[in-house]
């Protein structure tokens, strides 16, 4: 019979055994992100795969966007119908630079494509200021609309995000890029690579301000970016992974290129089945 300091021994080193595996399981399968807050949930089951600091309220910036989209669709405009870019439309909170010079004249259309593809603010400005009621009105509904989406955390001042009171969490733009993404005009608007616009009498190019839109190993059906110094960079897409519909959303990242390379590592993550559905790491919850 084995004395009773050998099996004391035993149990200790066994126990040692199971917390160091479990513990390099956990680091070998966990997913480490640099934005500062972040959901990634598969849309099909509204599983959360991944969270941290998901309920924090931030500034959203450009992926206001979506909503002024939203907005705008709903009201069931003329598509075609011309739209002026004034002085009302320049940005004198930030002094951000456009390509669109007042006195431009594009469709409805045309004012949302440029608007979501290449986050153009004088294009969303001029949607929100045409809408029936003006601008008042056009916030009122955009408002309106997150509370009938029950984002509790979501909240607008104006229709480009150059505002950084409007804020949302990442919970909250989960659902907000669900619903954008039943808008085909939306997806099909805002996973374009890139666009010849006739402004005044050229051509000009605008591209997309989302990269992975033009990466191949990328199945991208909605996507905005959003950047102002309150809010750093974020990004919401709706794409597909594990050939499975998956929402990401990133907000607060410090670094240019961090939202991409964050979603790589999403991407990565998934693809590699280092995910477990409703797992959540000490990690993800950081």
């Amino acid at each position: 019979m084995k004395s009773l300091p050998s099996i004391l021994v035993f149990i200790v080193y066994a126990f040692f055994q199971v917390v160091f595996s479990s513990t390099a399981w956990a680091a070998e399968n966990s997913l480490f992100l640099k934005s500062s807050a972040a959901i990634v949930m598969d849309q099909a089951t509204g599983a959360v795969l991944f969270e941290k600091n998901s309920h924090l309220q931030l500034p959203i910036a450009s992926i206001t966007k979506l909503m002024t989209a939203m907005v705008i669709l709903d009201s069931k405009p003329f598509l075609d119908r011309p739209l002026v870019i004034t002085e009302e439309d320049v940005d004198m909170l930030r002094r951000s630079s456009s390509r669109l010079p007042v006195g431009t004249v594009l469709t409805v259309e045309e004012m949302l494509r440029l608007a979501l593809m290449a986050s153009e603010n004088r294009a969303a400005s001029a949607l929100a200021r045409s809408f029936p009621g003006g601008r008042f009105a056009f916030i009122s509904a955009m408002n309106l609309k997150a509370r009938s989406l029950g984002l509790r955390y979501t909240r607008f001042l104006d229709a480009t995000g150059l505002n950084s009171s409007n804020v949302s969490s990442p919970r909250d733009l989960s659902k907000m890029v669900a619903t954008a993404a039943k808008y085909p005009l939306i997806s099909a608007m805002t996973t374009t690579a890139s666009y010849e616009q006739m402004v005044g009498n050229r051509w000009v190019t605008f591209r997309n301000t989302n990269a992975l839109v033009r990466d191949d190993a990328w199945r991208i059906d909605v996507s905005k970016t959003g950047y102002i110094n309150e809010s750093g960079k974020c990004l919401v897409m709706q794409t597909r992974l594990n050939d499975r519909p998956t929402i990401i959303v990133l907000l607060d990242a410090l670094g240019r290129h961090t939202p991409i390379g964050d979603s790589n590592r999403i991407k990565e993550w998934i693809d590699s089945g280092s995910y477990r559905e409703g797992l959540y790491t000490a990690a993800a919850r950081m």
